[in-house]
């Protein structure tokens, strides 16, 4: 009985979206109900609901100051034009075939996600991947598969919710999960070979995306553990890009670096060079674990990169404004929410219940955390909405079988960033960037069977490689 008044906020949430409320309408039945439920069943007290105030302000403050920055310099870029430029010397630069499809997958869409965030990546990928005469339906596809770095998309807030959730170490949960994605990153490189290369050169496309994927991999994962999982996504899909275009050199094709073009990028460098060089610095000095950190926050680098994208167009300043404050309105206020919610549930008791319902599972249950993780991200649509949802319970049944909570926890934000790849508003995102609009349909199904795949091994990975006592 415990178990399901544990688990009603979660069902009613996953209720709302199927009935496509919105996601703040979701988050505020979900609390609602944990409240209820909280204060009833499980002595949730003025004492605890004070605690998750004081406890969780700061970090939900920085979630949603991150969201915002992000979604203001995506606005900046596109208003600015710096978007349409540095769009226009990627498509020049890369050449056609199933090379610059990968440069795409694997570093354009990736980087501009993880600079951005919510889907950002996929606007510029698409369009791109049109241009180099690929059809919609392909363009659309393929696209969508570059979000294989959401858990480090907007440098990294979904990851930051679990981190707080699942009481592990942020930079720590980066490095474990950039370790297990090697076969999300081979799983959607090789798909994409597969999906745009002619017959005959399907297997020299699934060597090429197989390299792509490890030097993504090792980007990622190196990054991770010399700066930091904020700038991680974004170093490792930039490595993988410059290999790209070094290796096209490579083949007697002239790169040149316009003067437009270095003034379209000049505020992704000041983003990027911001977070590393202040990140270094504080981790050098040893003040990782004081208020100094924040300084290398994303939420101040994306607003100082905003500001440096719009310093020669005073005139679209408010413009941006207006426009990324009615963005937020839509992703800010539900983000927050789900956080709450994940807290109300962890510090009343709820998390640590249906956790030790789960675990009677024994260690199986193990195998069920990556598809736990892609069923939030599937519904939410968000790596954050999965983590605030699932993390929690998560972290506490590995703590309840002995198994180790940073696994866990990883596995949870991997997978629930895989399938937000084939959530509807992705797959309807990703139709509109196509000229020709291709059917929604056949692109959700081929999307969602290659998420499913992937989440399928990692479920075997869960199963066989993390231990329980």
């Amino acid at each position: 009985m415990l178990f399901l008044l544990a688990l009603l906020p979660i069902l009613l949430v996953i209720a709302a979206l199927l009935l496509r409320q919105s996601s703040t309408r979701a988050a505020l039945a979900g609390i609602g109900t944990g409240a209820v439920v909280g204060v009833f069943w499980f002595g949730f007290d003025g004492g605890e609901a004070w605690s998750v105030l004081t406890q969780w302000w700061p970090i939900i403050l920085e979630v949603l100051l991150i969201i915002c920055g992000g979604i203001a310099f995506a606005e900046a870029s596109r208003r600015t034009g710096a978007q349409e430029v540095l769009a226009r010397w990627l498509r020049e630069n890369l050449g056609t075939g199933v090379v610059p499809v990968l440069a795409i997958v694997h570093g354009v869409t990736p980087l501009a996600e993880s600079l951005t965030g919510f889907g950002i990546g996929m606007a510029i990928g698409v369009p791109l991947l049109y241009g180099l005469g690929i059809g919609g339906r392909k363009a659309a596809t393929t696209g969508l598969l570059g979000l294989c770095i959401v858990p480090w998309g907007s440098m990294g807030p979904g990851t930051l919710i679990a981190s707080h959730l699942a009481g592990v170490d942020f930079d720590a949960l980066g490095a474990a999960s950039a370790a297990i994605s090697l076969t999300v990153f081979l799983g959607t490189g090789i798909a994409a070979a597969l999906i745009v290369a002619v017959p005959g050169e399907r297997l020299r496309g699934v060597l090429f995306a197989s390299c792509s994927a490890l030097v993504l991999w090792g980007g990622v994962w190196g990054a991770n553990l010399l700066f930091g999982t904020a700038p991680a996504g974004a170093v490792g899909a930039a490595l993988v890009l410059v290999m790209h275009l070094v290796l096209r050199r490579a083949r007697g094709n002239r790169i040149t670096l316009p003067a437009e073009v270095r003034r379209a990028g000049a505020a992704h460098v000041v983003l990027l060079g911001g977070v590393l060089s202040v990140a270094i610095t504080v981790r050098a000095l040893g003040l990782a674990s004081s208020g100094w950190h924040y300084l290398a926050s994303p939420a101040l680098w994306l607003a100082i990169a905003t500001l440096v994208a719009l310093r020669h167009h005073g005139g679209e300043r408010r413009a941006t404004i207006r426009a990324a404050a009615r963005s937020w309105t839509h992703v800010g206020p539900a983000t927050g929410l789900f956080v709450l919610l994940g807290a109300v549930m962890s510090v009343s008791g709820m998390s640590a219940q249906i956790a030790s319902t789960l675990t009677h599972l024994g260690s199986s249950y193990l195998a069920l955390t990556p598809v736990l993780g892609g069923l939030g991200g599937f519904l939410a649509g968000s790596n954050s909405g999965a983590n605030a949802m699932f993390a929690g319970p998560q972290a506490a049944a590995a703590t309840t079988l002995g198994a180790p909570v940073l696994a866990v926890t990883a596995m949870q934000n991997v997978s629930g960033s895989m399938l937000i790849m084939a959530s509807p508003a992705r797959v309807e995102f990703a139709t509109r960037l196509c000229d020709d609009a291709p059917d929604k349909t056949p692109i959700l199904r081929t999307v969602l069977a290659i998420n499913t795949t992937i989440v399928a091994v990692l479920a075997l990975l869960s199963a066989l490689f993390i231990p329980t006592s």
